[in-house]
């Protein structure tokens, strides 16, 4: 069955289908969490170097962040569903392979492609929604999909000690990814026949010089942070960045020759003039970047450094997404309201509790008392919670209405990007510390503390970066955005129905 010709319309059992595009959502999130827990098992059994467990996570990461905006105008091309099918598959498929991955550089492999399949069917679900639900339930809708992403949060590390810890069948870490199967198998049946079919826009074309400019400048970029400490530093490293700088300024000319010509754009250059886009970008980039590398440092600190299982070290996590949790449900009353105080006091709530944590892990013995580390990571937590709501709405509300999917599109990938930067950044900064640390000194508990404190000095410096980012943003309005929802139903109803 199509989608309503209209978007007032309401699909019938739009609320089964939104059960499970979140059902498919659900699991791509997870994924990303989950995988820290179990970072220090692969390091261990595989023998894996350093930079080989950045690249588990990174790699990802850096997939799913190029690979959303071509992937969402894929969908708008040959049918949303089609789209989110194929994605949902090519996942599940390489679920398997990273589950059965003999060496590292499999499993690697098997993770990109992973990431891959994560990038064409996350378009679809946000794409989805707007055209099932009318006007006044979209705000609703959408709130599911923040409720997910939290319980997604909390999930992950414990979800995934749960799993290492039982060693089924003797499987050590491979569960965690052979766990999406199922998952997988039932989001494929269940959406083959429940969500809605979309009209394929065959006109449409994708900017496939954009995408590759852009993709050979991001892997320029994130390859030499990743690798460099390996190699030494070499000069082909620094040689990398310089021509990855050089790549995002052939970027914006080769955009901005394609919008004189009225062409199809990756990034439309119309939104690099609008203030608060360019700047709330930046800002993106960077507060992701201080907070995606440091579930993985956290999690070799207190697995190599202090021997936790990975379901003690999941539990120890969990203050922070309990509290991210928890700023959300507030935070999402607000609206626009307040926005840039709220980015403001976030960013602080985050560097507060990071600089909190550096002073406890500071203390640190030859023991972790996982009871010290709740206080900061709730604040840490709650910051991140009160911050990310009114960052992406305040950068998105300025956007022309004609620009809007490709605003979001790019949003959710500087938001990636920066992730897979700040995993570079912050594993670069560990790992090099450790390694010196180790070779000049007895004590392996010393060496730890010391390296977790000196990669937690970049995540203070990100949030401080972001503080005075805050100064150059203009407030949205307060109120509802044009042609925004009216008198959402009650959250708890529309659960009820799905």
């Amino acid at each position: 069955m199509n989608v309503p010709a209209s978007a007032a319309e309401a699909y019938p059992r739009r609320w089964a289908a939104l059960g499970i595009l979140l059902l498919a959502a659900f699991m791509n999130l997870i994924d990303l969490s989950i995988v820290n827990v179990a970072l220090p098992s692969m390091q261990h059994n595989m023998g894996a170097t350093s930079a080989q467990i950045e690249w588990v996570a990174a790699v990802y990461v850096l997939a799913f962040a190029l690979g959303l905006l071509p992937f969402g105008r894929l969908g708008d091309r040959v049918g949303r569903k089609r789209m989110f099918l194929l994605g949902v598959t090519v996942f599940t498929v390489f679920s398997l392979a990273c589950g059965l991955a003999p060496t590292m550089r499999t499993l690697i492999a098997a993770r990109l492609l992973q990431g891959v399949g994560g990038a064409m069917m996350i378009p679809q679900v946000l794409a989805l929604a707007q055209v099932m639900f009318p006007p006044n339930e979209r705000a609703v809708a959408f709130s599911l999909f923040g409720l997910s992403a939290g319980l997604a949060s909390v999930a992950g590390p414990l979800t995934g000690g749960l799993l290492i810890n039982a060693d089924l069948f003797g499987l050590d870490w491979r569960p965690i990814f052979l766990v999406n199967l199922p998952i997988g198998l039932i989001a494929i049946v269940a959406a083959s026949l429940v969500v809605p079919a979309t009209e394929a826009n065959p006109d449409l074309r994708n900017d496939w010089g954009g995408m590759l400019i852009a993709g050979v400048s991001v892997f320029l970029l994130v390859f030499p942070l990743i690798e460099g400490h390996a190699y030494g530093w070499p000069g082909w490293a620094f040689l990398m960045i310089g021509f990855a700088i050089l790549g995002f300024a052939a970027f914006f000319l080769y955009e901005r020759a394609r919008a004189r010509k009225a062409a199809s754009e990756l990034l439309p250059v119309a939104l690099l003039a609008n203030k608060n886009f360019l700047v709330g970008s930046m800002m993106t980039v960077v507060f992701f970047s201080g907070v995606a590398g440091f579930f993985m440092v956290v999690a070799i600190f207190l697995q190599n450094g202090f021997d936790f299982t990975p379901l003690q070290s999941g539990l120890a996590t969990t203050p922070f997404p309990i509290g991210v949790l928890l700023a959300s449900a507030v935070s999402g009353r607000l609206g626009l309201r307040w926005s840039r105080q709220r980015i403001a006091i976030g960013s602080i709530c985050l560097m507060a509790g990071m600089m909190f944590l550096r002073s406890v892990i500071g203390g640190t013995g030859d023991t972790v008392n996982h009871w010290d580390l709740v206080v900061p990571l709730a604040i840490c937590g709650f910051g991140l919670g009160v911050g990310i709501s009114p960052m992406f709405q305040t950068v998105l509300s300025g956007v022309p209405p004609r620009d809007a999917g490709s605003g979001a599109g790019a949003l959710q990938s500087f938001q990636q990007i920066g992730s897979a930067i700040g995993i570079a950044v912050v594993g670069q900064i560990f790992f090099s510390a450790l390694g010196q640390r180790l070779a000049g000194a007895s004590d392996r508990h010393a060496a730890y503390v010391d390296s977790l404190e000196a990669a937690l000095l970049y995540e203070v410096l990100a949030f401080m970066v972001v503080v005075g980012l805050v100064l150059f943003l203009k407030a949205p309005p307060a109120g509802p955005l044009p042609g925004g929802p009216q008198a959402p139903r009650p959250l708890k109803t529309a659960i009820a129905e799905i």
